[in-house]
C-alpha cells in the first residue's frame, strides 16, 4: 500500500536537511519494500512571500489526507515584523497546524549517543556511557494557547493566560504514562504547583491517572528544580511529562545535554496516526544555502515517522542504528566536531548514513 508523506521544508535550512531526510526514507523504502509517494507543498516564510499566508490551504489540505508529515523548519528574521502577527511563520503555520490536525503530544527524545560524550555541554564523567531521556510535552494548551491574550492600555500592558482543562491533561499524562511502560517504566510530570493554580490541577491529575499505571514509577518536580538537576544529575531521568511551555524550555535544554541541537528528532501526535515529524531546531538563516547544517535531527525525526505513523518498527530501528554507527565511525558535522576535526557538510554526512544503512 501507498503511503503519503507531505514533505513542508519551509524556510532557511530547513530545504537542505529535509531533502537527506528524503534520501534515507527512499533507501529504506526499497530495502523494506515500502512504497513511499513524497508530495510537496509550501510552508512558513516562503508561503507567505508566494501567497500571502505561511500556512495556505491546499498545503492544510495536503496535511490532512497524508499519512505522515515530514517538516523542515520555519521563520527568520525577514518575517519578524510581518502584521498582523498572526500571519508570522512560527505562530501563523505550526500552531495552527497542530491545532487543525490534533497533535497534542509532542515527544523529544534526548539521547546522547556514546560517540559524542566529548560534544556534551556537561563533564564526560556525568554523561560517560550515553543519556536516553523522553520529554513528552502538552502542544495545544498552556500560556501558547489560552485566551484572552494580546495588547491593553493602548498597547502598555500585555497578557498571556495559561489555560489547562482535565481532559487535556488526562490524555497527555497517559501518553507520558505509556512512553514509560515501554522504556525505563520512570515517570517524572514537572509543573510549578507551588505557585500556579493550573500546575495544581496538572499535579492532581497526573496523580489520579497514575494509579491506572502501578508498574510505573510516578514523581512530581517543580520546573525550576527541574532545569537545575538535568544539568546536575540527567541519568535520573527517563520520561518527562510536562506542560507546553516548560516542555519547550526544558527539551531545549536537554538538546546541550547530547552535545547539540542538530542532534534531537521530535514527533507531535494526536488520537490517530496522522504525525508531524520535525528537528527540534529553528531554520538557522545564518547558515542557510551553505551546505554545513546537520542533518542527523531530521533524518531521526524521519525514524519516528516510520515508528509511530507507519507503524515501521524495524525500518526505524534500521535508521537509528545507521545514525549511530555513523557517528561511532568518527564522522562529525560542524556543530559536533572536535578541534581540528574537519567537519562534513549536510550532503556529505546524508551520504555517511546512506553508506551506514
Amino acid at each position: 500500500m501507498t503511503k503519503t508523506i507531505a514533505v513542508l521544508a519551509g524556510d532557511g535550512i530547513g530545504p537542505e536537511i529535509v531533502a537527506q531526510a528524503v534520501r534515507v526514507l527512499k533507501a529504506v523504502a526499497a530495502r523494506f519494500g515500502h512504497d513511499f509517494r513524497f508530495e510537496e507543498a509550501l510552508v512558513g516564510g516562503i508561503a507567505y512571500d508566494e501567497t500571502g499566508h505561511p500556512l495556505p490551504p491546499e498545503t492544510l489540505a495536503l496535511c490532512k489526507r497524508a499519512d505522515a508529515i515530514l517538516f523542515g523548519a520555519v521563520g527568520g528574521p525577514k518575517w519578524d515584523t510581518v502584521q498582523p502577527p498572526s500571519l508570522r511563520p512560527e505562530l501563523g503555520a505550526l500552531l495552527p497546524l497542530r491545532r487543525e490536525l490534533g497533535l497534542f503530544a509532542n515527544l523529544r527524545p534526548a539521547r546522547l549517543y556514546p560517540a559524542l560524550a566529548s560534544a556534551s555541554a556537561l563533564k564526560e564523567e556525568l554523561v560517560s556511557g550515553g543519556l536516553d531521556i523522553l520529554v513528552v510535552r502538552e502542544l495545544t494548551g498552556g500560556i501558547y494557547f489560552g485566551e484572552p491574550k494580546g495588547r491593553t492600555d493602548e498597547g502598555r500592558r500585555a497578557v498571556d493566560t495559561c489555560i489547562y482543562s482535565v481532559a487535556e491533561i488526562e490524555r497527555i499524562a497517559r501518553v507520558g504514562f505509556e512512553s514509560a511502560v515501554g522504556r525505563g517504566k520512570r515517570l517524572c510530570s514537572v509543573d510549578k504547583a507551588n505557585v500556579l493554580e493550573t500546575s495544581r490541577l496538572w499535579r492532581e491529575t497526573v496523580t489520579r491517572i497514575g494509579a491506572e499505571y502501578p508498574e510505573v514509577e510516578l514523581s512530581h518536580m517543580l520546573v525550576d528544580n527541574c532545569a537545575m538537576q538535568l544539568v546536575r544529575d540527567p541519568r535520573q531521568f527517563d520520561v518527562i511529562v510536562t506542560e507546553n511551555m516548560f516542555g519547550d524550555i526544558l527539551s531545549d535544554e536537554a538538546s546541550m545535554l547530547t552535545g547539540s541541537l542538530g542532534m534531537l528528532p521530535s514527533a507531535s501526535l494526536g488520537v490517530g496516526t496522522i504525525g508531524l515529524y520535525e528537528p527540534i531546531h529553528g531554520s538557522a538563516p545564518d547558515i542557510a544555502r551553505k551546505g554545513i547544517a546537520n542533518p542527523l535531527a531530521t533524518i531521526l525525526s524521519a525514524a519516528m515517522l516510520l515508528r509511530y505513523s507507519l507503524g515501521m518498527e524495524e525500518a526505524a530501528r534500521t535508521i537509528e542504528r545507521a545514525v549511530e554507527s555513523t557517528l561511532a565511525a568518527g564522522h562529525r558535522t560542524a556543530d559536533i566536531a572536535r578541534p581540528g576535526e574537519q567537519p562534513l557538510g549536510t550532503e556529505a554526512m546524508g551520504d555517511r548514513v546512506l553508506e551506514a544503512l
